[in-house]
């Protein structure tokens, strides 16, 4: 990794894109700490208390904290992410769309400009109902129409200030624009869990210096190791092997070599696990509404449903697994898969052409499927594992000393993330040193 960035660096034009990302991804992080007017300066205390307890703590942590301050982009790619998605499940549900995805780059300009309409209002609609709470919180300081119609006003052109810096990665930085911002924001939080981990263990006053150095060390590597699982997981596939026959055009003979289909373990991404964050941290969004505090919904869902419970915990892995099957379902057609092949007068080794090799390719989507959800279950839960049998721990017991963790509640999602995005960009970067150092025919 590290020598293809040397080599990418070197490169007079690459070193321009990435110079020219790095500009964009500074710009986005100034834009991150510009606050909204009309908003309380204690806003970042008072959210303290819902972070990490509704999907409020998941687009918090996916805007690199602009959300915790309520800031210009607080929305950050929350809106363009969730469009993409919707326009992705309706181009499935919807022939037309689907004829306009299938119909090459003029096609993808169609969807394109449709994604962005969609993330317009979903911008909308998700900075109005951020602003109600930011009014039923009592975060602002003004909450007239006035002074509400400029909060949306601005949320909104957060979000599409946003969606402009990613399409001008993609068109004039090293790509991937989304990924990108997404990656900054992340990035930009370990500074303050490496705050909070050092609080916690070292200056909590339980532990003397040296066990409390030690445990810091201990923790450390066992994340060393679960980001070397995860990208050794990350890169694993299974693959079925694929024959072409021989046919002869003209005077050439083509075909007749063996290859294979590649099936990523981890296919789904990380996707399975926002999709299960957003649906089991409803009912936690929802109180977050709800300025009774005595109210018998609120009471319930901090008792049973809170993310430090079993009930939590268990019905967030359930979906993960649904979702990931979901996901598949939705994102690989094996009878496309399969007639592609046959077009180009391949077949499986030893399978029958047509649906029996459709149902070969299906029973092994499914086993894989199965072992990537097991994988993101391990990722996602495990921190909020440890969270919740420390919680309990300090239930039975006061007085014990407990190191918290919360702060790791979406550690799992967020390291998918990292991962994911450092090695797309270096593949990406790859390809585009093959093309500019491989030596052409006349050369």
């Amino acid at each position: 990794m590290f020598k293809t960035l040397k080599n990418a660096w070197k490169t007079p034009d690459l070193q321009s894109k990435m110079l020219f990302t790095l500009f964009i991804v500074l710009l986005y992080r100034l834009g991150a700490c510009i606050c909204v007017p009309y908003v309380s300066s204690e806003i970042a205390e008072s959210f303290a208390g819902l972070y990490g307890s509704s999907v409020l703590g998941l687009m918090s942590i996916l805007s690199g904290g602009a959300m915790q301050y309520a800031t210009l982009f607080a929305l950050s790619v929350s809106p363009y992410i969730t469009a993409s998605i919707v326009i992705q499940l309706l181009t499935i549900a919807i022939p037309a769309l689907e004829k306009i995805a299938k119909d090459g780059a003029n096609g993808q300009k169609k969807i394109n400009a449709i994604t962005r309409y969609v993330t317009i209002a979903l911008a909308l609609i998700t900075s109005f109902g951020y602003s109600i709470l930011l009014k039923n919180q009592g975060w602002l300081v003004r909450k007239d129409w006035f002074a509400m119609l400029v909060i949306n006003a601005a949320f909104c052109a957060g979000a599409a200030l946003v969606m402009w810096l990613a399409e001008l990665i993609n068109e004039k930085g090293i790509g991937n624009g989304i990924s990108i911002i997404l990656f900054a924001n992340i990035i930009s939080r370990i500074p303050s869990m490496a705050q909070s981990l050092w609080y916690s263990v070292i200056m909590n006053g339980y532990y003397h210096w040296a066990v409390g150095i030690a445990i810091a060390i201990g923790i450390l590597a066992v994340i060393v190791a679960v980001v070397g699982f995860v990208v050794w997981v990350t890169n694993s596939e299974r693959r079925i092997p694929i024959q072409y026959a021989k046919r002869v055009v003209g005077r050439k003979m083509y075909g007749g070599q063996s290859t294979n289909l590649p099936i990523k373990l981890n296919m789904t991404g990380v996707m399975p696990i926002i999709f299960a964050s957003s649906i089991v941290s409803i009912p936690a969004t929802i109180t977050a509404f709800i300025t009774n505090s005595d109210n018998g919904f609120v009471k319930f869902v901090e008792n049973f449903f809170a993310p430090t419970t079993w009930p939590y915990l268990v019905v967030f892995l359930l979906l993960i697994v649904f979702f990931s099957y979901f996901y598949m379902m939705i994102s690989f057609n094996p009878v496309e898969v399969v007639n592609n092949i046959a077009a180009n007068g391949g077949s499986v080794k030893g399978i029958r052409p047509g649906r029996p090799t459709v149902q070969y390719i299906n029973r092994i989507l499914k086993r894989v499927t199965l072992l990537g959800a097991f994988f993101l279950c391990i990722v996602a839960g495990l921190p909020m594992l440890v969270t919740v049998i420390t919680t309990a721990i300090k239930n039975l017991n006061p007085t014990a000393n407990v190191i918290d963790l919360s702060g790791l509640t979406f550690g799992g999602s967020s390291l998918l993330i990292v991962v994911g995005v450092a090695l797309e960009t270096i593949r990406d970067l790859e390809a585009q040193l093959s093309l500019r150092t491989s030596k052409g025919f006349l050369s």
